[in-house]
């Protein structure tokens, strides 16, 4: 049965930092004075609203520490702009990527939230001149100004499409340039809901863009995802009152395991 949560996320002991970092991820923290498997991702790999992600799932398969680096509602800018956590990634003897959406990038078109990179703060010259017509002052998270931008003009949200495209390539090759061997990309793909205005999660990801990184990385795991609402499953989440419309749009504890098996496959015969 659900209940509610301290915070947002997770209770404070599924709460930590690494280093110096900023960046709150999966706890409890593990030690780093053994060989492990690294993975960064968002609130997939964080686990939000379930008491065991797929990273802890793996750790029991593979006998082998796992230490997760999701941060919920967190992207590539994230983790580009934070040294500790790219040590850890980099000492790790594999690093796992959770395929991030390409809308939380800051770009030449707008800034997000250093941390929390699903926010969007505040829009540029240019786009507010693409734009004029546009209010951003109403407008807090990437989702919903991309999909302002589309509805006003798709022509012109073309133009930004291509921008987020591109700085998202840049930041993967600035994240693959940290470590100090290929990592594996693992590709969340959800069903496109019919009202989905952007396209399916991640968002404005295609297989052309992961094919450009192959010569970058060991391996793409692939899994088709659905959302706890769509596998009856929210009985089995953790979250408060207030969280139930989040939670429905997270993936649930049976969606873990399954990520879970398909990772330990793939990975076990490289670490």
């Amino acid at each position: 049965m659900s209940y509610e949560l301290p915070g947002a996320t997770a209770p404070y002991d599924l709460l930590c930092r690494y280093g110096a970092s900023k960046l709150m991820c999966r706890g409890p923290r593990r030690k780093l004075d053994q060989p492990y498997v690294a993975f960064l991702g968002g609130s997939e790999t964080f686990g939000k609203f379930v008491e065991h992600p797929f990273v802890a799932l793996v750790e029991q398969a593979l006998g082998k520490p796992c230490v997760n680096l999701g941060s919920a509602n967190s992207g590539l800018d994230a983790y580009v702009q934070d040294p500790d956590i790219l040590e850890v990634s980099a000492e790790a003897d594999l690093t796992v990527i959770q395929v991030m959406g390409a809308q939380n990038l800051s770009n030449r078109y707008y800034r997000v939230h250093p941390r929390r990179n699903d926010r969007f703060l505040a829009a540029a010259p240019l786009l507010k001149t693409i734009y004029r017509t546009v209010d951003f002052t109403e407008i807090h998270f990437n989702k919903h100004l991309l999909g302002t931008l589309k509805s006003v003009s798709p022509e012109r949200f073309q133009i930004v499409l291509e921008e987020l495209r591109q700085a998202w390539l840049g930041r993967m090759r600035l994240l693959l340039g940290a470590l100090t061997r290929k990592p594996v990309l693992l590709w969340l793909r959800y069903d496109e809901e019919p009202e989905a205005l952007l396209g399916p999660e991640p968002l404005l990801v295609t297989r052309a863009m992961l094919e450009d990184l192959q010569d970058e990385i060991e391996d793409v795991i692939e899994v088709k995802v659905k959302r706890s609402i769509d596998m009856d499953e929210l009985e089995q989440m953790k979250f408060g009152p207030m969280q139930a419309p989040a939670a429905s749009h997270m993936i649930g504890p049976d969606m873990h395991r399954v990520i879970s098996e398909k990772v330990s496959e793939i990975i076990r015969g490289i670490v």
